[in-house]
């Protein structure tokens, strides 16, 4: 991943888009994650970048720096494993990390879930998920650690 969407940069989410939208698609939800955490050598959990939910269905991208300046109308916001919500870029502290980013086109609006975790968005997104997109970077800390 570029450093201008990490610690040791801007730290400013990426710019992504999609196309190929499934029919019924009411909602799109976002999930990024390291599952390389802390170690990629001897991983202990994934670590959450940042969780969007009920992005609507027309939009087709984010442009980089979204998470900050302005997220499609109607988008929401879950906590990322920093417990704040918002974008929070790649941080390794120790190795080359692997960055998920992965698109969940939904058949329905999930409704205000309060600021929710990975996991219970998961569960709100049950049963109502028509595709899934992911596109995987990955980044090592150019400084000292």
């Amino acid at each position: 991943m570029p450093s201008t969407h990490t610690c040791e940069g801007s730290n400013v989410s990426p710019p992504l888009s999609w196309m190929g939208v499934p029919s019924g698609t009411r909602s799109f939800a976002l999930i990024v994650s390291d599952p390389d955490a802390p170690d990629p050598a001897a991983p202990r959990m994934t670590f959450i970048h940042w969780i969007l939910y009920d992005v609507p269905p027309e939009a087709n991208s984010l442009p980089e720096g979204a998470a900050a300046a302005g997220l499609p109308a109607g988008s929401r916001e879950g906590l990322n494993d920093w417990k704040r919500t918002g974008y929070g870029g790649p941080c390794p502290p120790i190795g080359r990390h692997r960055y998920f980013h992965r698109l969940y086109a939904l058949d329905a609006k999930l409704g205000d879930l309060g600021r929710p975790t990975q996991a219970r968005l998961q569960a709100a997104m049950q049963g109502h998920v028509l595709a899934v997109a992911e596109l995987m970077g990955t980044y090592k800390k150019r400084g000292p650690h």
